[in-house]
């Protein structure tokens, strides 16, 4: 899928220390091929950032100079049990986290003339989207200190509709030991088709808004 202007962004992360393989990564690339190669008649883009600093100015702020008109935003909480929809990236970082290729952030703030935070107001409707859809999520302000938190505040300069999902770690799969049974529907499956309604929800606001 290639993007262009006034498309559909959709960001993940690649792996960094403690994550070998970054579910964001993943459920990007489902969410992209849920839509399709456009979606209300735009144009798909799905971009998996690497886990660093250098990300931003390198891969993120190319693909926002192509004025996309709508960004969904994922990242994973190790730590998390339900999604999490962000409402505020806020203009800080942390000299205890190191990026995938230990470098930490040199200030304190992500711009020094940047507003302490910069918001969306697209949460509530999109916690309804995956709570309908039987996903376990809630409401967040704090999108952390690391790069999902950096790469969202930098988003959400654009204007356009913006939203940052964090995601658990799925959970590991046993083996059956018993007899079979019935096959459920996966939970990353779930995820991914909740995840694109709120795609689709974030395009029609841009659409709105146009």
């Amino acid at each position: 899928m290639t993007g262009a202007r006034g498309g559909l962004l959709i960001t993940g992360f690649g792996p960094f220390p403690g994550v070998p393989r970054n579910p964001s990564a993943s459920l990007a690339r489902r969410i992209g091929a849920l839509v399709g190669p456009k979606v209300d008649g735009r144009p798909v883009r799905v971009l998996i950032l690497r886990t660093t600093y250098a990300a931003i100015p390198e891969m993120l702020e190319p693909a926002l100079a192509e004025a996309p008109a709508a960004i969904l935003m994922l990242g994973v909480a190790a730590r998390a049990r339900r999604v999490r929809v962000e409402a505020q990236g806020r203009n800080r970082t942390s000299r205890l986290f190191p990026d995938a290729v230990g470098r930490v952030s040199a200030r304190l703030t992500l711009e020094q003339d940047g507003p302490a935070t910069r918001r969306t107001a697209l949460g509530p409707q999109s916690l309804a989207i995956l709570r309908r859809a039987g996903i376990p999520a809630v409401a967040s302000r704090d999108a952390g200190h690391y790069l999902c938190n950096a790469s969202y505040f930098r988003a959400l300069r654009e204007g356009a509709p913006v939203l940052f999902l964090h995601i658990p770690m799925p959970p590991r799969t046993r083996r059956p030991t018993g007899p079979s049974k019935p096959r459920r529907v996966c939970p990353e499956a779930a995820l991914g088709q909740a995840c694109a309604e709120v795609a689709r929800h974030l395009v029609g606001r841009a659409r709105t808004a146009s």
